[in-house]
């Protein structure tokens, strides 16, 4: 993931003030997944009032997300323990909220499709997010452009609630996020051969 992206920049200027400061990376990311559970839960309720505000918290858990990356290595406290934290919080706080949507939405037209659709794309952005880890590890990370990653559209959970559209979201989701999975998976598998040709090649 790039750190140069408009929404690193916006948190890196909000979190400066904690370089020395009491507060760590891992309270911000405990922090982040708190709100990811509470939007989470707010939209299996399936009621507008509660879908914006679990839009809100979804939001606010996302921008979290930056936010703990940036504390830490504007105050060197960058750890592999702590980077693991990371992630998996990422990971769960976006399954739990397309888990939670799939709920919410079962109680209308979709029905019980609508809680399918929420596992599959949970699922896929999960698989997504550990797929893309293990490339930004191996120096090949799945990069965007004009300042933004392929992660920050998840941001467009927040607009879907405030006005209405988390149906159209689920419909994108589940055919989106399992595509980009598919790349994902193939970019890996590349970069795997990539290496395994140069260990033999030596």
């Amino acid at each position: 993931m790039s750190q140069t992206t408009w929404v690193h920049r916006g948190a890196r200027v909000l979190v400066r003030p904690l370089v020395r400061t009491a507060v760590t990376p891992n309270q911000i990311t405990t922090l982040r997944l708190v709100t990811g559970i509470a939007a989470a839960a707010a939209f299996t309720i399936g009621q507008y009032a509660w879908d914006a505000t679990g839009g809100v918290l979804f939001v606010l858990s996302a921008f979290l997300d930056r936010a703990d990356g940036e504390l830490a290595r504007l105050a060197g406290k960058i750890s592999p323990g702590g980077a693991r934290y990371d992630v998996i919080c990422d990971a769960s706080c976006n399954v739990m909220a397309f888990a939670g949507i799939g709920i919410g939405l079962s109680h209308g037209s979709l029905g019980a499709a609508a809680v399918v659709m929420g596992v599959i794309s949970a699922a896929a952005v999960a698989a997504s997010i550990w797929l893309a880890d293990r490339l930004e590890h191996a120096g090949d990370g799945i990069t965007g452009a004009a300042g933004f990653d392929p992660d920050d559209a998840l941001f467009i959970v927040g607009p879907a609630a405030w006005f209405g559209a988390l149906e159209a979201l689920l419909i994108a989701a589940v055919i989106g996020a399992p595509l980009f999975l598919v790349y994902a998976l193939w970019r890996y598998r590349s970069q795997r051969a990539r290496t395994t040709r140069d260990q033999y090649s030596r």
